[in-house]
């Protein structure tokens, strides 16, 4: 499981240790992905655009995606302490 993927700008190195992770696992092995950014940015995560799409393909190939939407569970819970 990797959660919460893209919070944090990662080096070159990183994304490259990031990418060989999801290659080593596709079609091998179970893996979970949490992130709070859509594909589009996922640009952001890798240094090179041919990486970031080739890790979308593998990541997708055989996906079931989840996406949810609403307000964030903690800020709700900050907002009930503040309350009471």
């Amino acid at each position: 499981i990797v959660d919460d993927l893209g919070y944090v700008r990662k080096t070159e190195q990183e994304s490259s240790v990031l990418f060989e992770l999801i290659a080593h696992r596709y079609e091998r092995h179970s893996l979970i992905i949490t992130s709070n950014q859509s594909f589009e940015d996922w640009d952001q995560l890798f240094d090179d655009t041919v990486m970031t799409v080739a890790a979308i393909d593998r990541l997708v190939h055989h996906a079931t995606i989840i996406q949810c939407e609403g307000d964030s569970y903690r800020r709700k819970q900050s907002a009930k302490k503040q309350a009471s």
